[in-house]
C-alpha cells in the first residue's frame, strides 16, 4: 500500500435537492461521474494500474471501461452511431481493463470525461420517453440514463475500495 491515503478537496457539485425529473437524474448521474474522478485523483499511473485483487480490476481499468459503457449506450443504442471498438472484441471482452503502469491516469480520465460530455449531448438531443435507435427501441432515453447511474455508481464502489486498498484514501 502506497502511503498518500488523501482525498483532494471536494469540489464535487451536488445532485440537485429540488427539481423535475429529468434535472434530478441528470443530476445525480453527473454526481457519480465526478466522484469516479474525484475517487482517482492522486493516484500515481502505476498504482491506478495495480492489482491489489486476484482480478484485473484496477482503477484505471474500471475508468476505461466506464467510457466504453458511456460510448456504448448512449452514441451506439441511443444515437443509433457506429464506433469503431479498439479496446476490446468478442475475443477480449475484457480488454478496456488491461492496463500496465504506462497508461496515463491522466489521458484515461480525460478520455472518460470526454465520454461522459458526449454522452450529455446526446441525452439533450431526446425526451426522457423517446426510444433507442438500437435495440429495436427497446430502451428510453430514462431507463439509458438510470442505467448509467446504477453501472457507474456501481464501478464508483469498486474504486471506492481499490482507492481504500491502494494507499488508504476513505471518504465519500
Amino acid at each position: 500500500m502506497s502511503s498518500s491515503g488523501a482525498l483532494p478537496p471536494d469540489e464535487r457539485l451536488q445532485a440537485p435537492e429540488r427539481g423535475g425529473e429529468r434535472a434530478s437524474i441528470e443530476g445525480f448521474l453527473d454526481w457519480q461521474r465526478a466522484s469516479i474522478v474525484y475517487k482517482a485523483t492522486g493516484l500515481s499511473d502505476a498504482d491506478a494500474a495495480r492489482r491489489p485483487l486476484p482480478s484485473l480490476t484496477t482503477v484505471s481499468g474500471l475508468i476505461r471501461h466506464l467510457a466504453d459503457v458511456e460510448r456504448s449506450w448512449m452514441r451506439e443504442d441511443m444515437a443509433g452511431e457506429t464506433l469503431v471498438r479498439s479496446r476490446w472484441s468478442e475475443d477480449d471482452p475484457d480488454g478496456e481493463f488491461r492496463v500496465t503502469e504506462n497508461d496515463s491516469l491522466a489521458e484515461i480520465i480525460g478520455d472518460y470525461e470526454a465520454a461522459c460530455a458526449e454522452s450529455r449531448e446526446v441525452a439533450a438531443q431526446f425526451d426522457l420517453d423517446d426510444r433507442s435507435v438500437a435495440e429495436d427501441g427497446r430502451y428510453t432515453l430514462r431507463w439509458i440514463l438510470l442505467h448509467l447511474t446504477e453501472e457507474t455508481a456501481r464501478h464508483l464502489g469498486h474504486i471506492d475500495v481499490l482507492r481504500e486498498l491502494l494507499d488508504g484514501a476513505t471518504g465519500e
